[in-house]
C-alpha cells in the first residue's frame, strides 16, 4: 500500500505517466459504481479501470498499464483534468495508486481543492512545456521527474519548465499546513483543554 504524505511537502521527485487528452473527467479517474465505499481504502485498483478495460480490449495498453508506470508518482496531463463531479475519490484513488504530484495545463477548480487538500500538488505549466515533458518521459522508459515546489520548475532528462502554483496553496504545501488533520493531533492537549470546557457541545447532553 503506497505511504500517504505527511508533513511538509516542498519537491516531488520519481518516475512519471504520461496521460494525453484534455477534459478527462472523474468519471473516468474513478467510475461512479466505485463511490459507495465506506473509506477510500482499496480504490488505488480502480484507477481508470473502465478505460484500462477498453484499451485491453482493443489490443492496447493504458498509460497506468504500461510496464513503465509500475512504480510512478508523478502523473503528466494535458488541460482541464479533474472536470465533471466533485467527486474526492477520484484523487484519493489517485493518491492509493501512488501518484503524488500532477503537472498538467490546467485542472478542475474542484478536483484541484480536493487533490491539494491531500497533500497532492496539482502544478500548471504551458501547454509547449507540458508538450515536452511528455514527449520526454515517453520517449525514454521510467524517466525520473522532479516538480520543485520551492523554485518553481519542473525537469527532466535535460529540460526544466517554470510551474505555477497559487501561492497560498504552495505555502500550504511547503510549510506542512495543508494536513489538517496532522496539525490538530500534533497539539491534541489544547483540543481536550477546549473540548472539557464545552461538555454539553461535545457529548450531547444538555
Amino acid at each position: 500500500m503506497p505511504v500517504m504524505p505527511d508533513g511538509a511537502i516542498t519537491r516531488v521527485h520519481g518516475f512519471a505517466v504520461v496521460l494525453r487528452g484534455p477534459d478527462i473527467d472523474t468519471d473516468r479517474i474513478m467510475p461512479a459504481r466505485f463511490l459507495r465505499v465506506l473509506t477510500f481504502e482499496g480504490l488505488g485498483a480502480h484507477v481508470f479501470e473502465d478505460d484500462r478495460a477498453a484499451a485491453s480490449r482493443d489490443g492496447a495498453v493504458h498509460p497506468f498499464d504500461a510496464p513503465a508506470a509500475t512504480g510512478a508518482s508523478i502523473l503528466i496531463v494535458n488541460r482541464n483534468f479533474g472536470c465533471g463531479s466533485s467527486r474526492e475519490h477520484a484523487p484519493q484513488g489517485l493518491l492509493r495508486w501512488g501518484i503524488r504530484a500532477v503537472v498538467g495545463e490546467s485542472f478542475s477548480e474542484i478536483f484541484f481543492g480536493n487533490a491539494t487538500t491531500l497533500g497532492m500538488p496539482c502544478v500548471t505549466a504551458a501547454p509547449e512545456a507540458i508538450g515536452v515533458l511528455m514527449s520526454r518521459v515517453e520517449a525514454h522508459p521510467s524517466p525520473a521527474v522532479t516538480i520543485d515546489l520551492a523554485s518553481g520548475q519542473a525537469w527532466t532528462d535535460g529540460f526544466s519548465a517554470a510551474i505555477e502554483l497559487p501561492e497560498a496553496v504552495r505555502h500550504a504545501l511547503v510549510s506542512g499546513a495543508w494536513d489538517a488533520t496532522g496539525l490538530l493531533l500534533a497539539d491534541f492537549d489544547q483540543v481536550r483543554a477546549v473540548a472539557s470546557r464545552l461538555p454539553a457541545l461535545m457529548t450531547g447532553g444538555r
